[in-house]
């Protein structure tokens, strides 16, 4: 019988999930309080951004907002924390607490800016912090639940949260932090010799390779320890950002290409993955085009049901057909296409596939009857729905 006794740090992660739990319930319900319930509406996406010292978190923050069709600006933690309030409590001789972090990130989340999706810099920080985010997404798939198949469904969408990492070693780390203290310095001396321009922070670990190497280690530490703690919780992408910058944006594209199954409704994603992928998915305006599908089911899942049935069963056949050109022009009076909506749901479920698609409607009078007395002719308008679809088509090998 083994009795040896546990390690004295055993019960150390359960104080810190009670700790998550009292903290993160004091602040939800305060919100609550404050706001109603039914008004804690908090991103669609969150990506969690961390790196190392040098690995370009600034330099690609703008590229992967453009790359996740986000709008709003990033949450830089550290900007957060340096309000007045922040830095009267840090004047006092206090400490901005995991209580102070989570309660400022969680007000500033709900900002109707960030609704679509957000990336949030340097949080989480702490192990409190890391069982902080899991309780947020924990309640975000609770509200997501309680109001599916209401009309409130729209506004409390299935949560998508990503973890993104940008990773360098600790050599690459040191020169970087070490360049960037050259480049600091030479601007900021042009700037004093000048007096144009506005100086450059100065950060002493830019400047020394033991104070370098320090921050690379407690990057590993405790940041990079902090989210690969999150990896079996969300998505996990570690991005090599070593090479040059159009290498590191090749990167973030290959790890961060669009997936349905992450941004729609399981029910929406359930009733589009019958139908094929286009090989390369341009999404104009992503962010709207998922919130308008989601809308779809939510709202008039019975039309929605049919024009995906009406593309699947017929219009598909004759856009295989057309595999090579990659270009289909099909001619419909289904009476389906009359209902209001269903044209624009028509579109958006093409452009979700990755197709490009457009519809015309051509109105053509027919003659029915004519009037011997009075030598007038009366007509009824056909109404033909003529749509063309466009798509990357297969690249014959000639010659």
């Amino acid at each position: 019988m083994n009795l040896t006794p546990p390690p004295a740090s055993a019960a150390k992660p359960d104080l810190e999930i009670k700790d998550a739990m009292m903290i993160f319930d004091a602040i939800w319900q305060n919100l609550a309080d404050h706001h109603g319930e039914e008004n804690l509406r908090f991103p669609k996406e969150i990506i969690l951004l961390g790196g190392a010292p040098g690995a370009g978190k600034g330099t690609n923050t703008a590229f992967i907002a453009r790359t996740r069709g986000l709008t709003s600006e990033p949450v830089v933690m550290s900007a957060l924390l340096d309000t007045p309030e922040m830095r009267r409590v840090k004047d006092a001789g206090g400490m901005i607490g995991d209580r102070e972090a989570v309660a400022a990130l969680l007000a500033e989340l709900l900002k109707p800016e960030h609704r679509d999706g957000v990336i949030l810099d340097g949080f989480p920080r702490t192990k409190v912090q890391v069982e902080c985010i899991k309780l947020l997404y924990e309640k975000l798939n609770q509200q997501w639940r309680a109001h599916h198949g209401t009309p409130m469904a729209v506004h409390f969408r299935k949560p998508v949260v990503q973890i993104l990492v940008l990773f360098v070693d600790e050599k690459e780390s040191i020169a970087r932090q070490l360049k960037r203290g050259r480049e600091v310095t030479a601007h900021n001396d042009e700037v004093r010799r000048t007096g144009e321009g506005e100086l450059w922070e100065e950060r002493a670990t830019d400047f020394d390779e033991a104070l370098a190497n320090r921050r690379y280690r407690v990057f590993k530490e405790q940041t990079w320890g902090a989210l690969l703690s999150l990896k079996n919780v969300f998505h996990y992408h570690l991005i090599n950002a070593q090479g040059p910058l159009a290498e590191v944006e090749q990167n973030i594209l290959r790890e961060l290409d669009y997936q349905s199954s992450l941004e729609l409704d399981p029910r929406t994603y359930e009733r589009l993955r019958t139908l094929p992928v286009a090989s390369e998915i341009i999404v104009h305006a992503r962010q709207e085009l998922v919130k308008r599908l989601d809308g779809y089911e939510f709202t008039q899942p019975d039309l929605f049901g049919s024009v995906v049935e009406f593309i699947d069963q017929k219009m598909m056949p004759i856009i295989r057909c057309h595999a090579i050109s990659g270009h289909a022009n099909i001619n419909s009076e289904d009476p389906l296409l009359r209902e209001p909506g269903a044209v624009a749901m028509l579109i958006d479920v093409f452009s979700e596939r990755g197709y490009h698609a457009v519809v015309d409607i051509h109105r053509i009078e027919i003659p029915e009857r004519f009037d011997p007395a009075t030598g007038a002719i009366s007509c009824r308008t056909k109404k033909v729905y003529r749509m063309i679809i466009r798509f990357k088509g297969s690249e014959l090998r000639r010659g």
